[in-house]
């Protein structure tokens, strides 16, 4: 039985020789020598998304340099109804960068999927969830260069990305009048619209990312919906975690989907949907369905365990998962709550 709750079904398309884990033995001016699969593994990826009994939907965070060579691919995509959104031109973790050269790059990824798409790009996610305390900074560059919603934030702790005391669920950031930033997390995103623009500014309270805790994790209070309008304001995406022993666990996509056995999967899951009432956000990259991608040379053990466990079994989980859940492109999530409006 598919779960009712409406979830976000995420796609970062990047290559196989892309990821941060290789970024130590394959440059990004090396790319261009590696056998390039994207175009195959994100067709596969869309006929399982056509496949299923009701097509599903998603958003697919495309890499500019991807684009920029696969224009086609971006089309196709928009074309089978899936939302286009940016994840950056070359693939740089954010706090390795300064804050013109990340502007740079995502303008640069921006105006090109722009361009191929003919439509407003409004979504964002950094390489490797690389929003991090360290670059936080970075939202307020998001809002200046007109995106309306991001998809970087992972609340857990991890040795190369992780903002672990985040709000689990999607919260709003939007500069104060000294311009720091500040956040509120949702209350129920699917009925912050019973909630006048008035009656949510006057309850709402905002704390300052720079002074997180772990008892903002704990904020329970509504966006309002001219705050998300204002171009001042981004709402985040928060990737999911459950909560177990006190400890936010992934299990929400990537090598976490493919490490743990499909039914810890599909319990966390509807525990998100069906104890805590709150949608989920699920991701997944093209080259997890490709166990015969050209294997890597000179990795650690850790990064090959990471990259190569079990992508024989992806395919076969993501249409259970498909099967077992109700899913949407983030932008719709964003205009069923009348956030675009």
């Amino acid at each position: 039985m598919i779960c009712f709750m409406l979830n976000a079904l995420t796609i970062d398309v990047e290559d196989y020789f892309q990821v941060h884990a290789f970024s130590k033995v394959i440059k990004c001016d090396d790319w261009e020598g590696y056998e390039c699969r994207i175009e195959r593994n994100t067709d596969r990826l869309l006929e399982i998304l056509d496949s299923v009994t009701q097509k599903v939907h998603g958003t697919f965070f495309v890499l500019g340099w991807i684009a920029d060579r696969y224009p086609d691919l971006v089309r196709k995509i928009q074309k089978e109804g899936h939302e286009i959104a940016c994840h950056g031109y070359a693939h740089e973790l954010i706090y390795n960068q300064s804050k013109e050269e990340f502007r740079e790059d995502i303008r640069k990824a921006k105006a090109i999927l722009e361009d191929i798409a003919g439509s407003e790009v409004i979504g964002y996610r950094a390489p490797s969830y690389s929003i991090t305390t360290k670059s936080q900074w970075a939202f307020e560059i998001l809002m200046e260069e007109g995106f309306k919603y991001d998809s970087s934030v992972f609340p857990i702790r991890h040795d190369f990305y992780g903002f672990p005391n985040a709000p689990r669920f999607p919260f709003m950031i939007s500069l104060d009048g000294n311009g720091d930033l500040e956040f509120s997390k949702v209350l129920d995103f699917k009925q912050k619209q019973r909630h006048s623009d008035s009656a949510a500014l006057n309850n709402s309270s905002t704390h300052s990312l720079r002074n997180n805790s772990s008892k903002n994790s704990e904020l329970n209070v509504p966006i309002p919906q001219s705050a998300i309008r204002n171009p001042n304001s981004i709402v985040e995406f928060p990737i999911s975690t459950v909560r177990l022993l006190g400890q936010n666990l992934p299990i929400s996509g990537g090598g976490y989907f493919r490490l743990f056995p499909y039914s810890v999967i599909e319990k966390g899951l509807k525990s998100i949907n069906e104890e805590e009432n709150k949608p989920f956000i699920f991701y997944v990259h093209p080259w997890e369905l490709d166990p015969d991608q050209p294997k890597i040379n000179g990795l650690s053990l850790k990064s090959k365990f990471r990259h190569y466990v079990n992508l024989d079994k992806t395919g076969d989980r993501f249409k259970k998962l498909l099967k077992d859940f109700n899913f949407s492109p983030v932008r719709d999530i964003l205009e069923l709550n009348n956030s675009l409006a």
